[in-house]
């Protein structure tokens, strides 16, 4: 009988296992490797040196730009310079690429360059973009920009 009380198995209430500390350190481990793996994933940020320009006096005049505004509206017609030109069914736009011609004409005369600014309607098509600009393909000019909204 002195055997069975020698090999009792204490009651749940009377075990005291204390504080597990191994689980813990496994948990700081996989957190610790998962910000060591997150780390090699920072990129660095460079700064780079830029050199603003500063004020230059010039002893020859600076020639501006010639602009010129193209507004496309939903019925497909197009103005030049608030003129309009060609009807809207016109695919080639002959009167608005001879016009496209001259100002490049004159304005290599001057030595000056042309710019020219894009103005579509929201609902124009886009077939009379590409019409428009193939006109300015033709007319050799390729400084071509697109604003959003009216030229007002």
């Amino acid at each position: 009988m002195k055997r069975n009380r020698r090999h009792r198995r204490k009651a749940n209430a009377e075990v005291n296992l204390g504080f597990q500390i191994a689980p813990m350190i496994d948990v700081v481990f996989v957190i610790l490797l998962f910000f060591i793996v997150q780390a090699s994933d920072i990129q660095v940020e460079n700064a780079h040196v830029t050199k603003l320009p500063g004020t230059v006096e010039l002893k020859e005049g600076i020639v501006t730009p010639d602009e010129i505004a193209v507004r496309i509206e939903d019925d497909g017609q197009v103005y030049l310079n608030d003129d309009p030109l060609d009807t809207p069914e016109a695919k080639l736009l002959p009167e608005f690429a001879s016009n496209l011609n001259q100002l490049r004409e004159s304005s290599d005369a001057s030595k000056s360059e042309v710019l020219v600014t894009i103005y579509a309607n929201d609902l124009a098509r886009y077939e009379r973009v590409v019409d428009v600009l193939d006109a300015l393909s033709r007319a050799k000019i390729s400084n071509v920009s697109f604003q959003a909204g009216s030229s007002e």
